[in-house]
């Protein structure tokens, strides 16, 4: 995996694995690779991999079971979009009128 030097690890990992449920990869219920097992594939530290395994769980998009490990949660893709798309009209949206309007593009498109 190649990490952007811009955004924590940890947090690119967590969209990684958001992605993946968008995308239908990962389904309810379905179980994560260890912390151990994902880090040795990605090639990060464990404590990072649990440090996104720990955001996930807040979010409410994977659980632990006790000594099982990690799964993903039922409506888990539910919880994913919402998250993305206030993200998305938060932080990029924003931007990229900034931009346009900066470049001298029309950014009345984006009116109703």
């Amino acid at each position: 995996m190649v990490f952007n030097q811009d955004k924590p690890i940890y947090l690119q990992i967590v969209d990684v694995v958001s992605e993946r449920i968008l995308r239908g990869e990962l389904g309810e219920e379905d179980r994560l690779p260890s912390v151990r097992e994902y880090g040795a594939e990605i090639g990060v530290n464990p404590n990072t991999m649990m440090r996104s395994y720990e955001k996930l769980t807040a979010d409410g998009i994977i659980y632990n079971k006790r000594g099982i490990g990690y799964f993903v949660c039922p409506e888990a893709r539910d919880k994913v979009l919402a998250l993305q798309r206030k993200d998305f009209l938060e932080k990029d949206v924003p931007e990229i009128l900034r931009r346009m309007d900066l470049l001298g593009l029309d950014t009345t498109i984006f009116e109703k």
